[in-house]
């Protein structure tokens, strides 16, 4: 019954704001859309989560954007310059960038933004992505004040960026939110809650903000002052706040809403059928985090029985069902190498293959009675803990495995979203799912997380020689030398069983016939900017 209301609710909600929309003189499009629940923030530099992205995309704008066919284009920047030793990079911004109250966006603005996110008192998980930049390691680390950091407003319209090293994707971070733009007066005046009301969310994207209603729905209109508005084609954007899955699949049959990332699973062949999925490739990794610091976790021979006793293929085939790959490695498939493909050219950890089970799952058995647990004896129940959805389903599969192959039993604790996300950060877990989606074209991306001074490093993985390479890679400017030097931190890794890996994403989305032009962008950062309704 309880289901019954919140779909009933939900249809009812979607369809008074669409009535309203029709009512107005100004008949312009207007789409709805649901990436998840409730976000935790909706702050450029502490968000974490790919479901808030979406709504980050669409409200501010970085020096560098990418365009329909994923191609890195000016933005605020409209030129800029790069020194023949690749250190120092020159942006020109355009005069006419305005944020949504009208005011001009200028160099300061980032400079501002840039040092507010490595401030250790920030408390930033991303501030790391800022390491290329010169000076930003010490200050995360509390060694420098933050206005030793590599950035400087040459004027108003001038900026200048200095790197630790030369940096290949450094252009392409750039149009990651953390790299956005933030305006001091505002979050000087109101603190941690200038995003929590409309008026307040000051932003300089393609849409503004006009409300903000907890739990419900983020309401977006076109920005009057941006500098590109004759090329937004969307009047009005409705981000739908929910996790209901049934309820998704109503309102697009309904035409109440037109996208969601989230439906039963056990639907999509007959929704494929009825043409409402669309599958996307997604730059992506599905693993589980081991606490390290955990007395049984800390034998790896159990972590690799854990691993080799898990069936990947048939949690693709027959609980995801999106045509995701099973995993044997944390960097996916997607990743650029010095040539080719990291994935292909670093090849599996695991034997991944239907035939190579039989004989995982028997040296999984060797490797805990060796441990000294034969048959799951004296082997203590553990916690797992992940948060509602598919992540529930996947883990039932392989507490099932668990149980048939190695004896041994895990307990499930569900948290919700914001609190399950806390709960990692916090470390307080045994065991817990994790995934990481890429934010750009490099495999650091993927190994930053196992550094053990990552925030994103929740198996609590330590290991001197790993940290030594990943920050080789990091001042290193030879493309060769790097992709070398990770695939070795991979090797090891992968060797010590830092991380369980699962399954290589894809992205299967529950998109209305009537939808067209969306951005399909691998990293997943899907973007609205020209839909329309046909």
């Amino acid at each position: 019954m309880k289901k019954i209301n919140v779909l009933f609710i939900f249809i009812i909600f979607l369809f008074v704001l669409s009535c309203s929309n029709t009512n107005k003189k100004d008949k312009g499009i207007s789409i709805y859309i649901n990436t998840g629940p409730e976000p935790n923030t909706i702050d450029p530099s502490i968000n974490v989560t790919s479901d808030a992205v979406f709504y980050l995309i669409h409200t501010f704008e970085g020096l560098v954007e990418k365009d329909m066919n994923g191609k890195l284009s000016p933005a605020v920047a409209e030129s800029w310059e790069i020194s023949d030793d690749g250190l120092t990079y020159t942006f020109k911004l355009r005069t006419n960038a305005k944020w949504t109250d009208g005011k001009p966006v200028t160099a300061n603005d980032f400079v501002y933004s840039w040092q507010r996110v490595v401030d250790p008192a920030t408390g930033s998980q991303y501030g790391y992505q800022h390491e290329p930049v010169k000076n930003a390691k010490a200050i995360t680390a509390g060694e420098m004040p933050k206005e030793n950091l590599g950035i400087k407003a040459i004027d108003d319209y001038t900026l200048e960026v200095t790197l630790e090293a030369p940096t290949a994707y450094f252009l392409e971070l750039l149009s990651f939110p953390t790299f956005y733009p933030l305006r001091k007066d505002i979050i000087e005046q109101y603190g941690d809650k200038w995003t929590l009301n409309a008026d307040t969310y000051i932003g300089n994207g393609a849409f503004k903000l006009i409300e903000r209603n907890r739990d419900e729905s983020l309401v977006m209109v076109k920005n009057t002052n941006y500098w590109n508005i004759e090329n937004i084609v969307p009047d009005k954007i409705t981000f739908v706040l929910m996790e209901n899955e049934t309820a998704s699949v109503a309102g697009v049959k309904a035409g109440t809403l037109h996208f969601a990332r989230s439906f039963p699973r056990q639907d999509i062949q007959t929704l494929q059928k009825e043409g409402l999925i669309v599958i996307k490739p997604r730059i992506s990794s599905y693993y589980y985090c081991l606490n390290l610091t955990n007395d049984i976790l800390k034998d790896v021979r159990v972590r690799r029985a854990l691993s080799l006793a898990i069936d990947r293929n048939y949690i693709v085939e027959q609980v995801t069902m999106g045509g995701e790959k099973p995993a044997g490695a944390l960097v996916p498939y997607g990743v650029s190498d010095y040539e080719g493909d990291f994935r292909e050219n670093g090849g599996e950890y695991i034997d991944i293959t239907k035939e190579g089970y039989a004989k995982n799952v028997e040296e999984a058995k060797r490797l805990m009675a060796e441990a000294g647990y034969p048959n799951g004896e004296g082997f203590p129940v553990m916690e797992f803990k992940a948060d509602p959805g598919i992540h529930v389903k996947i883990f039932e599969a392989v507490q099932q495995m668990w149980k048939e192959n190695l004896g041994i039993d895990v307990t499930l604790t569900q948290e919700e979203w914001a609190v399950f996300l806390q709960t990692r950060y916090d470390r307080n877990i045994t065991m817990a799912r994790g995934g990481w989606n890429g934010d750009f074209d490099d495999p650091i991306n993927f190994l930053t997380l196992c550094i053990s001074y990552s925030p994103n490093n929740y198996s609590v993985y330590s290991n001197k020689a790993y940290d030594d390479m990943i920050n080789q890679v990091m001042l290193s400017g030879d493309q060769k030398f790097r992709m070398e030097t990770m695939h070795k931190a991979e090797d090891l890794l992968m060797k010590e069983e830092a991380i369980i890996p699962i399954y290589y994403y894809t992205e299967p989305l529950l998109v209305s016939p009537k939808l067209k032009d969306v951005y399909y962008d691998s990293l997943g950062f899907h973007r609205f900017h020209k839909c329309y309704l046909e």
